[in-house]
C-alpha cells in the first residue's frame, strides 16, 4: 500500500501538484486519470521518488519516502517493477536477456541456473512461447514485446508496479489483453499496481481505483463502476466525451 499525503509540488512557482492524498491499495490496479497537463505524470514520478515533493508525505507501506536516504531508496527501487510506454526493452539483448537484466543486476541471492528458471517463468506467465525467448525486440510484434516488458517488470517480484501508458501504440485487440494480463497478476502476486493512462477502455475494463486528476487536484476518486453513476461534470466530460461513451454510461445507470 502506498499512501498520498496532502503532497505539494511546483516547478519555478507554478503549483502541479495542489495538496493531493489518496491510498493505492494492494491487489488492486490503481489507475490515475486526467487531461495534459491535470499533473498525473508528475504524480507518477514523484511517487517513485523521480521527483521530491515540496510538502507533505508518501509512504511505502508505512515507510516515509520523504525522510528514506539514498541507501533506503535504492533498496526500495528493488521492490519496484517498472512498465515503460513503448516497452523500453533493450535491442541488442534477447528476449530472454532482457528478462534476466534485472536479476542479474539485482538480485545476489540466485545462481545463474536459477535466474535463467526465474526469467523462464515469468515469461511463461505473460504467454511468451519459448522458441522466442532468442529472438530479438525488432523481431517480435508490438503486443509481445509488452508481455516481455511486464515479464521483466515482475521479474524481482515486485510489491510496486508502475505502468506508464501500457497500452501506447496497441491495437485495441492487444490492448485488452495486455489489460487483463496487468490485472491478473496485480490480483495474483497481491501487487500494488499504479496505472498512468487516458485509455478510456482502460479505465472502464480494470479500474479497481481510479483517482482523476484536474488542474493539480484530485477531483475525484472511485472505482469503474461508480464512474458511471458519477455526477462529477469534470469526470463525466473527460472519460464520456465521445458519442460511443456516452451511449455506454447511459447503458451501465440501466443496468
Amino acid at each position: 500500500m502506498i499512501e498520498v499525503k496532502d503532497i505539494v509540488k511546483s516547478f519555478d512557482g507554478t503549483v502541479v501538484l495542489d495538496h493531493v492524498s489518496t491510498v493505492l491499495e494492494d491487489g488492486k490496479v490503481n489507475m490515475i486519470i486526467g487531461q495534459s497537463g491535470s499533473g498525473k505524470t508528475v504524480f507518477m514520478k514523484s511517487l517513485i521518488g523521480l521527483h521530491t515533493v515540496d510538502s507533505g508525505e508518501i509512504l511505502y507501506d508505512g515507510r516515509s519516502l520523504n525522510s528514506m536516504r539514498e541507501k533506503d531508496i535504492r533498496m526500495l527501487h528493488r521492490e519496484v517493477g517498472m512498465l515503460f510506454q513503448g516497452s523500453a526493452l533493450f535491442d541488442s539483448m534477447s528476449v530472454l536477456e532482457n528478462v534476466l537484466f534485472p536479476l542479474e543486476m539485482f538480485d545476489h541471492t540466485m545462481n545463474d541456473a536459477e535466474k535463467r528458471e526465474r526469467a523462464k517463468f515469468c515469461l511463461e506467465r505473460v504467454n511468451i512461447p519459448e522458441r522466442a525467448y532468442d529472438l530479438m525486440p525488432a523481431e517480435i510484434s508490438g503486443g509481445m514485446q509488452k508481455r516481455v516488458a511486464i515479464a521483466r517488470a515482475i521479474s524481482l517480484n515486485p510489491k510496486y508496479l508502475f505502468c506508464d501508458e501500457p497500452n501506447s501504440g496497441l491495437d485495441p485487440k492487444t490492448s485488452l489483453v495486455i489489460d487483463q494480463l496487468i490485472h491478473d497478476i496485480t490480483e495474483e502476486y497481491g501487487i500494488c499496481t499504479i496505472v498512468n493512462s487516458h485509455d478510456m477502455n482502460s479505465i472502464l475494463e480494470i479500474g479497481d481505483k481510479v483517482i482523476f486528476l484536474r488542474l493539480g487536484k484530485l477531483e475525484w476518486e472511485g472505482n469503474r463502476h461508480e464512474i458511471y453513476s458519477s455526477e462529477n461534470e469534470a469526470l463525466n466530460d473527460f472519460v464520456f466525451a465521445s458519442e460511443l461513451f456516452k451511449k455506454i454510461k447511459a447503458a451501465g445507470k440501466q443496468e
